[in-house]
């Protein structure tokens, strides 16, 4: 948003430096992105000065020539060669002496250097409008009046003030600074300054009716003013005005448009000017769009609208989508003599919803999405009007039309001065705090030594609590006149579970490295899918039979997905999901959060080289305990699972409490669902992973520099006898030197006694201090082997 230095001048007396301006906009929340200088005539008429002619003669070799003796106020007269037809001696002109820099109205600057022309010595140039900025005119020279001073500054005969703009990073929250008005009203606040209001104690209004305005929806918009004015004369705007809109981006247009730009930047209020003699019927009616009507906008795009897209109407057709933009065949043009002027308040929402969906940002959506003041439409609506009655020659012939049946009445509540003083972190006086309050233009109802009552204007949209106000005296305070004490209090989080959705988004993106897809199911399944139906969770009305139950299990949500794919010739999936189940306890109801994965068809897509491979239940034990590893979720054992799920599988527990499931789906289940193949799936119970899982730290060790040491054992054991018994039988007898225990042969034959196993199980072992001798080693291994024995009945093959 661009402000400038001089327009603030209308509101406030600032003797303050521009750049002094855009440091305390930005410490007061306005940041101050880019501050600019303006030039309001290029070069600033720099270096010119204040000529008179003292003698003027035909120049000898040229007809239409003069040679002139001009006095600058220096010692000596300088000679200069002039071809204006109006040059004469006495005549007070405008001097570029030798080594100033002309600015023409059209084309580059050029340099003044000491010259002959046609044998003559010229030290200078007398300059004409055209070849210093003032203008287009090349008629002449300019004559200035006879009692300008000779010598003085043509800048300071000609009053050239420079401007400045300010482009400030306006966030979403500070709609009541969309204005020059708003900007210096904080900066009044800062400098406890008197700001001036908009004078429109001349307005006129007129008694006759032309339109009849009606609103539909008082939500969609609260307040509609508007008024008729006639016999005005579109034409060029004044330099006065093309200049403030030149200074902060805007393309003057036409006088009519123009004041309206002028208001919106003035005070924030957006207006609209409609053709009056183009209003079918004389009627303006606020009202939502029937579906898909269509309405061409003023850049020459058809546009379709909704039912949630508020227009600006006649009788016949949408004249303006209302707070966005207007339309091609009702807005001002050359032949307009008469307009009907619209200055309402709408609601945001609708604004931004419309603005968004149609891809539509204006100067005017811009301030009706962050919520314009309630209480300015009339009189920004009669302000315009005096500057069209003064520049476009236009008579006020209607009353203001003004339709706000439910006024928007100002926050109010309590503010505490105790309250501001601990949260700010010093003790500024009550006074000091009322002081500023008032000062942001904020009412004070009531009072008493601790606190008050306040009254915040609604054009603060962002001030609706106690807080807010307490975040307003410290931006006026100043945030830089906060000490820094030298002791911080602060609340720290003691506890060492890791963040839940911390853990969420590293299995998830861990997942998805690995090639697997999140998918987001309903959580509505149909009954036959639940586990139990005593516990499960009815709905009273569903929408269907296959929407009336929520779900027990993530299974057949799996499943759904696999038989819809599949149904899609998209075969070959994994996917995973986070998810809830629900159950009817006598306690009440119970969500239960899990983690589901789901994996069919294909491992890889087949290459000319490669055989292609279909998913296995040990892809999907790879998973799990992929992710076990990656929360550090150690000491599970596994045990062959009884879930109804799967037709073989396994169950991870820590104690006695599951903490997954995985396996092969049962072919009944799969043909339940619909669905097709070898299934595997695992359930993850995410609320149990929470509880177990400590806090991820990073911990540095130095890399052993002693070798590790691998031994290999086959034992002969029981059927019964699980590998995960071994490896805790392991670890139980060399706690400090054993690093690992795999597993890398199972074999089962007719060569074995019957019911009897082998399996071949390698231990690596390795000392931080030393390295391992022949005979520690031996001794660990022949451990290993008496507990084994003792333990499990293990022979070693």
């Amino acid at each position: 948003m661009n402000i400038s230095y001089n327009w603030l001048k209308n509101y406030l007396n600032l003797t303050q430096s521009p750049e002094e301006i855009s440091q305390v906009l930005t410490d007061i929340g306005l940041e101050v992105e880019v501050l600019e200088k303006v030039e309001s005539i290029p070069g600033g008429l720099a270096g010119l000065v204040v000529g008179e002619v003292i003698t003027c003669e035909q120049h000898p070799n040229a007809d239409k020539l003069k040679i002139t003796t001009v006095n600058v106020g220096s010692e000596e007269l300088l000679h200069i060669v002039c071809g204006a037809p109006n040059v004469r001696t006495g005549l007070k002109v405008i001097v570029a002496t030798v080594g100033t820099t002309c600015h023409p109205t059209n084309g580059e600057p050029f340099k003044i250097t000491k010259s002959k022309i046609r044998g003559e010595v010229s030290e200078g140039m007398l300059c004409g409008e055209d070849e210093i900025g003032l203008g287009s005119s090349h008629a002449g020279i300019v004559e200035l009046p006879a009692d300008a001073n000779v010598g003085s500054s043509v800048k300071e005969l000609y009053n050239i003030e420079d401007d400045y703009r300010y482009e400030i990073g306006l966030t979403p929250n500070r709609a009541d600074a969309t204005s020059h008005l708003g900007v210096a009203r904080d900066l009044a606040a800062y400098y406890k300054m008197t700001y001036k209001l908009p004078a429109v104690s001349e307005f006129k209004a007129g008694n006759q009716v032309f339109e009849t305005v009606e609103v539909t929806n008082s939500e969609a918009c609260p307040r509609y003013a508007g008024v008729h004015i006639n016999n005005i004369q579109i034409a060029e705007s004044p330099d006065w005005l093309k200049e403030k809109l030149n200074v902060i981006g805007v393309r003057p247009i036409n006088n009519i448009v123009d004041i309206t730009n002028y208001i919106l930047h003035d005070l924030g209020q957006p207006l609209h000017a409609f053709d009056a003699d183009k209003i079918a019927g004389n009627k303006v009616i606020v009202r939502l769009a029937t579906e898909a009507e269509k309405f061409v906008t003023l850049d020459g795009v058809e546009r379709t609208l909704g039912t949630e897209d508020l227009v600006i109407a006649d009788a016949e057709k949408p004249m303006c989508i209302a707070g966005v933009f207007g339309g091609l065949d009702s807005g001002v043009s050359e032949a307009t003599t008469s307009i009907f002027l619209e200055s309402a308040y709408f609601n945001s929402v609708y604004v931004r919803k419309t603005s968004k969906k149609l891809g539509l940002k204006t100067d005017s959506s811009f301030r009706f999405e962050r919520g314009t003041d309630p209480n300015m439409p009339v009189v920004a609506l009669q302000k315009a009007t005096l500057l069209i009655q003064e520049l476009a020659g236009g008579e006020v012939v209607s009353s203001v039309t003004d339709i706000y049946p439910n006024p928007v009445a100002p926050f109010e509540f309590v503010v505490n001065y105790g309250r501001v003083q601990r949260l700010i972190g010093k003790d500024i006086p009550a006074g000091e705090i009322k002081a500023i309050i008032l000062a942001l233009g904020i009412t004070v109802s009531q009072e008493n030594e601790e606190e008050i009552t306040v009254q915040v204007p609604p054009y603060k949209v962002d001030v609706t609590r106690e807080v807010d106000v307490i975040e307003e005296v410290l931006r006026i305070y100043g945030y830089n006149n906060i000490e820094l004490k030298s002791q911080i209090k602060a609340s720290l989080n003691t506890s060492e579970k890791p963040d839940k959705e911390v853990v969420l988004n590293q299995v998830a993106d861990l997942l998805i490295a690995n090639g697997y897809r999140e998918t987001l199911s309903n959580s509505l399944t149909k009954e036959a899918y639940v586990e139990n139906i005593d516990t499960a969770v009815k709905l009273l009305n569903p929408l269907s039979s296959d929407l009336d139950t929520m779900r027990q299990n993530l299974l057949f949500s799996g499943l759904t997905a696999v038989a819809y794919n599949q149904n899609r010739r998209s075969p070959d999936l994994k996917l995973f999901e986070f998810g809830k189940s629900y159950f009817l306890k006598e306690s009440g109801y119970e969500e239960n959060v899990h983690l589901a994965l789901t994996i069919t068809g294909k491992n890889e897509a087949e290459q000319w080289n490669t055989e292609a491979k279909n998913v296995s239940f040990y892809q999907l034990k790879s998973a799990v305990d992929a992710i076990l590893k990656r929360l550090k979720l150690a000491d599970v054992r596994a045990e062959e699972t009884s879930s109804t799920y799967f037709d073989y599988g396994l169950d991870y527990k820590k104690g006695e409490k599951v903490v997954v499931s995985f396996g092969a789906v049962a072919k009944t289940n799969v043909k339940i669902s619909e669905a097709e193949g070898e299934i595997f799936f695992a359930q993850f119970d995410w609320n149990a992973v929470l509880k177990f899982i400590r806090k991820n730290q990073i911990k540095f060790q130095e890399v052993s520099k002693y070798p590790a040491v691998r031994r290999d054992l086959a034992l002969l054991l029981d059927e019964a006898v699980h590998f995960e018994q071994l490896k805790q039988i392991a670890f139980k007898t060399e706690r400090k030197l054993l690093k690992d225990v795999t597993i890398f042969d199972v074999y089962k034959g007719d060569k074995l006694p019957a019911g009897k196993k082998s399996y071949a199980l390698s231990f690596v072992l390795q000392d931080e201090e030393k390295t391992l001798t022949d005979k520690q080693i031996d001794g660990i291994i022949q451990k290993l082997i008496l507990n084994f024995e003792k333990e499990v009945s293990a022979k070693v093959r």
